[in-house]
C-alpha cells in the first residue's frame, strides 16, 4: 500500500502572524466546487465520492478549517490538474479541525530559489477519495497569510458517472491479496476519472459500493438502491433531495456502470424487476437533463444475465439517445489488474477506460486523440 501522508493539525493563529492574512468562508464564490454539495450558512457539506474543489491564493501558506462525521481521505494537488498522482493525501476527521494544506516551509522547499514562482498565485485542488459511507465533510473556511483569488471556473465539458464500488475506486491502491481499507480507496484512479481527464472534462460521481439497481450485495430486493440514492444531495441522507434544475453545473452526458451487486452470491433478481428499476433510473436522468441528454449504459463483465437485462432495458425504455456497451471478461485480467477484494486497480481501470472512451467519442462527437489515457 502506498504511504499516505497525514497533514498535521495546527492552530489557525499560526497563519496570521504576518501583516496580511485573509480567511474566507467555505461558501465563498471564489471557490469552485464540482459535485453535489449543500450550503448551510457559510459552510459547504458533501459526502459523495469524487467531489472536488479548486481554491486559488497568493501567499506563503494555505489551511482549511473542516469537520467530518467519520474519517475521509483527500487527494491534494498544487498548481496542477488532477493527475494520476496527487501531491499529498490528507485525512479529515473530527470537528472544526484546522489542516495545513501547504505550509510556508513546504512552498519554499517546492520552489527553491525561484522566488518569482513562489510569489505567483497558486491553485489547489482537493478531491474526496473515499465514499459517502466513510463520512460527510463540511468545509468551514480557508485561510492564507496572503489573499484569495477566483479559482478556475468549471470546464466546458462535464460527465456524470453513476456506479458502485468500481466507480468509487474501492481498493484501487491495494494489492490483489489485500482486503479493503478506506486508505486504499481512491476515486481518482478509476476509469471515470481517467475518462474525464482524457476529454478534459469535469466529473460528477454518484456511486456507492455494494449497491445495485434493485438488489445490493448479498441482500434481498430493496428500495435502498442506486435508483433512490441518485435523487439525493447526500448519498447517506434520504431527506435532502437533489434539485438538478437549480444546479449551475449540468453534465453533457451520463455514464451508468452498475449491476454486478444485483447478481452477487449466485443470486439474481427477475428480469422484470431489474429492467423496470433500470428504466426508472434512466427516466430520472432524463427528467434532470432533458429528453435528448445522452446516456451510456455499461454492462459489467461478471454475468451473462447482466448483459441481457441491461440491453433489454436500453432497447425497451422508449427513450432517445440511450446507448449500450457490454464489457467482456477479457477487458482486464484477474491477477495483475486487481486490487482489494477482486476489484480493479489502476491498471484494470485504465483498460476499462480504453474501452469506454471510444464510445463516448462516438456518442458526443468529441475528438479521440492519440494521447495516453492516464
Amino acid at each position: 500500500m502506498k504511504r499516505i501522508l497525514i497533514a498535521s493539525l495546527v492552530a489557525f493563529t499560526a497563519f496570521c502572524l504576518g501583516a496580511r492574512c485573509e480567511t474566507i468562508d467555505g461558501s465563498d464564490s471564489r471557490i469552485t466546487y464540482i459535485g453535489r454539495t449543500a450550503v448551510k450558512g457559510s459552510s459547504v457539506s458533501f459526502d459523495w465520492t469524487g467531489v472536488y474543489l479548486r481554491v486559488r491564493f497568493q501567499g506563503n501558506s494555505l489551511s482549511v478549517k473542516v469537520s467530518d462525521s467519520k474519517k475521509d481521505y483527500y487527494n491534494v494537488w498544487l498548481d496542477s490538474p488532477m493527475t494520476q498522482k496527487a501531491d499529498k493525501v490528507v485525512a479529515v476527521h473530527g470537528s472544526d479541525s484546522t489542516i495545513v494544506l501547504f505550509s510556508t516551509e513546504e512552498l519554499q522547499a517546492r520552489f527553491g530559489k525561484d522566488r518569482k514562482a513562489l510569489r505567483e498565485p497558486h491553485q489547489v485542488i482537493i478531491q474526496k477519495r473515499t465514499e459517502g459511507s466513510q463520512g460527510t465533510t463540511t468545509i468551514h473556511e480557508f485561510s492564507t497569510d496572503g489573499t484569495f483569488l477566483q479559482a478556475d471556473a468549471p470546464k466546458g465539458r462535464v460527465i456524470e458517472f453513476i456506479g458502485d464500488s468500481y466507480t468509487c475506486g474501492y481498493g484501487t491502491e491495494a494489492s490483489n491479496t489485500d482486503r479493503f481499507s478506506p486508505e486504499t480507496e481512491n476515486q481518482n484512479l478509476t476509469y471515470a476519472c481517467e475518462t474525464a481527464r482524457f476529454f478534459d472534462a469535469e466529473q460528477i460521481v454518484l456511486a456507492h459500493s455494494g449497491m445495485g439497481i434493485c438488489r445490493n450485495y448479498n441482500g434481498p430486493l430493496t428500495e435502498d438502491n442506486i435508483v433512490e440514492h441518485y435523487l439525493r444531495t447526500f448519498d447517506q441522507d434520504p431527506d435532502i433531495a437533489w434539485d438538478a434544475h437549480s444546479s449551475s453545473i449540468k453534465p453533457d452526458m451520463t455514464v451508468i456502470y452498475i449491476g454486478t451487486n444485483d447478481f452477487s452470491r449466485n443470486m439474481q433478481p427477475s428480469e422484470k424487476k431489474f429492467v423496470a428499476n433500470y428504466i426508472s433510473l434512466l427516466e430520472e436522468i432524463k427528467a434532470n437533463y432533458g429528453d435528448d441528454h445522452p446516456i451510456l449504459c455499461i454492462s459489467p463483465k461478471h454475468d451473462f444475465l447482466q448483459v441481457t437485462y441491461i440491453r433489454k432495458a436500453v432497447e425497451t425504455c422508449g427513450l432517445a439517445n440511450v446507448h449500450f456497451l457490454g464489457l467482456s471478461k477479457i477487458v482486464h485480467n484477474e491477477v495483475s489488474d486487481l486490487g482489494a477484494d477482486g476489484h480493479p486497480n489502476y491498471s484494470g481501470h485504465t483498460k476499462i477506460a480504453y474501452t469506454v472512451i471510444p464510445c463516448i467519442s462516438t456518442i458526443m462527437g468529441w475528438e479521440m486523440t492519440a494521447k495516453e489515457i492516464k
